[in-house]
């Protein structure tokens, strides 16, 4: 899969959504990603319940085409 329809997929789902996927940082492999999520959606919430939107936007994907997620997760202001 894309990296672009990972972002794609992300900013699709999480409301006013802005994400940066790429390849992490020293992986060998294309199953080991990094993300940077901004939306004000994460306002409030911890930082297990913006994970968690994240992995519940990407679905089966994180159990068939990415084997490690890198996420980091801002509001806007941060």
């Amino acid at each position: 899969m894309e990296l672009e329809e990972i972002e794609q997929r992300i900013e699709s789902a999480i409301p006013e959504a802005t994400a940066e996927v790429q390849r992490a940082r020293g992986a060998h492999d294309d199953d080991h990603l990094a993300a940077t999520v901004r939306s004000p959606a994460f306002e409030g919430e911890s930082l297990v319940d913006r994970h968690q939107l994240v992995y519940d936007a990407l679905d089966e994907l994180m159990t068939t085409d990415i084997h490690a997620l890198e996420l980091t997760t801002e509001t806007p202001t941060e």
